[in-house]
């Protein structure tokens, strides 16, 4: 899903033919931002994570229409074409109207993700389209995009995803990028994007390759980008540092959903499930504090950094560190002890002091507001970064919950102990 918002975000600024119909171009400036293609993508994906991956069709399209109105109040300025905004603002019985516009592909990715077989993915593809665009155009281009999002995720490889493509559609992709630009015109229909999105997508060599492409085709830009760049994501992956220059485009609610898709499909049981016995220790130190509530408090963290323990951290972007990470993919753990154009996010307590925040689970950074996206990261690395920074106080537990602030002198036991301790020889 991913790949459809950072297409959106870098396609936003060209659209109606404002890049020139180049590939050269940053990808991110002041000038972008996220339009409706992301507002969309998003209500899809929140309908379908709300419906469950059983729902029947009848259900899956009445959330979908539910979450789409809902995101798209929100959002009321984010760029609807005027008879999808009729729809979702003027009408009180929201039924399809027969739109082949490119809208039913653009917002689709979440449905190549979340499905364990290409038949329940068509079939949630085409539910979530037809609720506005029930032409079979429009149907087609969410069905097709889906199912390449499918196949790609599944390891198929590019040259068998074409043969799929050719004899399921009748789309024209025997072309080139090149060929297309000289000819191409803005124009938002399935039938028209379909193509110019797939071969893009055929021909780039990168995730960013395949942005470029579809941006260097003028027109509208934004969803063409879209289009192809969740076809990408699916094939080539997504680099670390892409998403978290995306990340200052996308407000919190739209982040909240995103992080939840990506968390939906980890096969492995949650690296956050021990840091339970932190909470359990600081609600023991709520019910009496004393020196034995607050030595069980740092034990627990102790044994946690020991276990090499992980939490989940909102991270903000480091603009003036230029460091390589085009080989970080999306879903992998990042190793803290290197620069990665991204630091811990820090909070302010009453005074205007900063402290470096340890969420013990993902639950915990939702009871507030954050903008920022959120990795992984290794409870060492918190307690040591807080403990070593001079501009923070030291580090709280759970800001926006039952919290525990810790200072510097208490993170030196916790350090001091792991420091001094030693394995054991096996005769203990």
């Amino acid at each position: 899903m991913y790949g459809a918002i950072i297409g959106d975000i870098v396609g936003s600024r060209f659209e109606f033919d404002r890049g020139g119909k180049k590939k050269d171009f940053r990808l991110f400036t002041k000038y972008n931002k996220f339009t409706d293609d992301t507002v969309m993508t998003v209500a899809v994906a929140d309908a379908l994570l709300y419906s469950g991956k059983d729902a029947d069709v009848e259900t899956i399209k009445k959330n979908v229409i539910n979450s789409m109105v809902h995101w798209a109040k929100k959002y009321p300025n984010a760029g609807y074409g005027g008879r999808f905004y009729q729809w979702l603002f003027h009408t009180k019985e929201r039924k399809p109207y027969g739109s082949y516009g490119n809208g039913s592909a653009m917002r689709v990715s979440a449905v190549g993700w979340l499905y364990d077989s290409l038949e329940r993915t068509s079939e949630v593809a085409r539910a979530t389209a037809e609720v506005t665009h029930n032409h079979p155009e429009g149907v087609k281009g969410a069905t097709c995009t889906a199912e390449v999002i499918f196949l790609a995720r599944t390891g198929l490889d590019k040259e068998n995803i074409r043969e799929y493509v050719e004899e399921t559609y009748d789309y024209d992709i025997n072309t080139t990028v090149d060929q297309l630009r000289t000819k191409h015109e803005h124009i938002e229909s399935c039938q028209d994007s379909m193509p110019k999105a797939l071969v893009s997508f055929f021909e780039g060599e990168s995730f960013e390759d395949v942005i470029r492409n579809a941006v260097s085709l003028g027109g509208d830009t934004d969803t063409l980008a879209a289009i192809a760049g969740a076809m990408a994501e699916a094939y080539y992956g997504i680099s670390v540092e892409l998403v978290a220059q995306s990340a200052d485009y996308i407000p919190a609610d739209l982040q909240k959903v995103i992080n939840r898709l990506y968390g939906l499909n980890e096969e492995t049981e949650s690296p956050y499930r021990d840091n339970i016995y932190i909470k359990q220790a600081i609600d023991e130190i709520y019910k009496e504090y004393n020196i034995d509530t607050l030595d069980l408090l740092l034990k627990v963290i102790l044994k946690r950094i020991e276990d090499q323990g992980t939490a989940p951290t909102p991270m903000v972007n480091v603009n003036n560190v230029q460091i390589d990470v085009s080989n970080l993919k999306l879903g992998e753990s990042i190793t803290m002890d290197q620069d990665l154009r991204l630091k811990v996010d820090t909070m302010k307590d009453g005074d205007g002091k900063l402290w470096l925040p340890l969420f013990t689970d993902e639950e915990e950074i939702y009871k507030g507001e954050t903008t920022n996206i959120i990795f992984e990261t290794s409870i060492d690395f918190l307690i040591g970064s807080a403990f070593s920074d001079e501009e923070v106080e030291g580090l709280v537990i759970n800001p926006f919950g039952q919290s525990f602030a810790m200072s510097k002198d208490l993170i030196k036991i916790i350090l001091d102990n792991i420091d001094h301790s030693s394995p054991t020889n096996g005769n203990e």
